[in-house]
């Protein structure tokens, strides 16, 4: 059993699941519910021309295809597992997955664990560790299969990680018409390894989503904001306070830690059945250097048979400067200049992180058989405005503005 990280409604919610298994363990599906267990799985190969710098499809895995291994197999390979309760009222889930992470390990964690309950047949609530309902594909974007590319575009997606809170949400059911609405409010908090003994948190998360479909045409609009707590980069804040009040005033507008994050984004997807269509906007504000940026993709393809070609455009902006003045050191005697100006350097490499970037995706998806699928993706990536875009382990010599191509294979599978 992985380790369950620090949450004690979490702990508890497993504990319910993994004790009611082994109680109904010789029972058989219509006496006290029915129990289920599957999973999903991704096999990866990618690599990447930009040899100064690693591509990554997410921030929280270092990805290490470029500059680190000519072929990297961790960018988006995987595997989760899953055991699901329904019965009646009553359900419950508990999901696992492992896939490479921050501490450059594969150790399986809880991605969800949660039990709900069927108030009527418009309202459920739940409690545990629950999915985000972040973008059109937040609450399948581990399981690949599901997904017609590779991945899910890095330039929306990796503006935002996590995937999970712990707390609560209610989802009421309604329609309007012939539309038919899933609205969702939900209350909690989660919290991110950075390294064995480094975790970024997210207090207060609230939002509220809201899907609707009518016919093939599916739009989710959703609304998020936390508070986050970061011990990321203090003594540099530390040292830009030493010089007063203007110091004063750029640490507080930049330092990441106690910052409220806003997320606001919407998408659509149109699918008859032969083709598709789909699109996605989002802002991630964070109030710090870890940007305010818009971001979002558009993407379509055909289905012949078992083989489905695609293309997608994406793209992220910059809503706030990746350079600054930083403080002001005309009026500073030299052996005080030196060092701001060695902490403008540092603030402004910081800033120069919050990416910009924009790419061209075509593929092709195969449907090798009921369980499986192939995929072949080509992106052209170009990072914009003097940033690294989404790249990351920057090397001496990278060149900013460079374009570059990335080959991904991948085999998804469900069982």
């Amino acid at each position: 059993m992985p380790k369950l990280h620090q949450s004690p409604v979490l702990i508890a919610v497993a504990g319910v699941l993994l004790a009611q298994s082994a109680a109904h363990a010789g029972h058989t599906e219509g006496q006290d519910g029915s129990w289920t267990f599957g999973g999903f799985g991704t096999l990866s190969a990618v690599h990447s021309s930009e040899k100064q710098a690693d591509y990554a499809a997410n921030p929280l895995n270092p990805g290490e295809a470029g500059a680190t291994r000519d072929w990297s197999y961790a960018v988006d390979s995987r595997l989760g597992t899953q055991l699901t309760y329904n019965g009646g009222h009553w359900s419950a889930v508990l999901q696992v997955v492992a896939e490479r992470n921050l501490t450059h390990s594969w150790t399986p964690k809880v991605e969800w664990a949660n039990v709900q309950y069927q108030v009527s047949p418009e309202l459920s609530l739940r409690v545990g560790r629950i999915a985000l309902p972040l973008f059109l594909s937040g609450d399948y974007r581990k399981a690949s299969y599901a997904l017609t590319s590779v991945r899910t575009p890095v330039e929306l997606y990796a503006a935002l990680p996590i995937s999970n809170s712990d707390g609560i949400d209610a989802s009421y059911r309604w329609t309007f018409g012939n539309v038919k609405n899933t609205t969702q409010v939900l209350f909690g908090g989660t919290s991110v390894p950075l390294s064995d003994d480094t975790r970024v948190k997210a207090h207060r998360l609230a939002g509220i989503s809201n899907t609707s479909t009518a016919g093939a045409l599916t739009v989710r609009a959703t609304a998020i904001q936390g508070e986050l707590e970061t011990p990321l980069l203090q003594e540099l804040f530390s040292a830009i306070r030493q010089f007063g009040p203007q110091g004063e005033v750029l640490a507080r507008r930049y330092e990441p830690d106690r910052k409220r994050t806003t997320v606001l984004s919407i998408g659509a997807s149109y699918d008859p059945g032969n083709w598709f269509v789909m699109g996605e906007i989002g802002r991630i504000n964070a109030r710090s250097m870890l940007g305010d940026k818009t971001a979002g993709y558009a993407s379509g393809g055909y289905r012949l048979g078992s083989f489905t070609p695609f293309a997608t455009v994406s793209k992220v902006v910059a809503n706030t400067p990746n350079r600054v003045a930083g403080l002001d050191l005309s009026m500073l005697p030299p052996p005080y200049a030196a060092p701001g100006q060695r902490l403008n350097m540092e603030l402004n490499g910081l800033l120069s992180m919050i990416a910009e970037q924009d790419s061209t995706s075509l593929g092709l998806r195969w449907d090798a058989t009921g369980n499986t699928a192939l995929k072949l993706q080509f992106d052209h990536v170009r990072p914009r405005s003097g940033t690294s875009g989404t790249l990351s382990n920057i090397q001496p010599g990278y060149r900013y503005g460079r374009s570059f191509g990335v080959v991904s294979a991948s085999l998804d599978f469900v069982f």
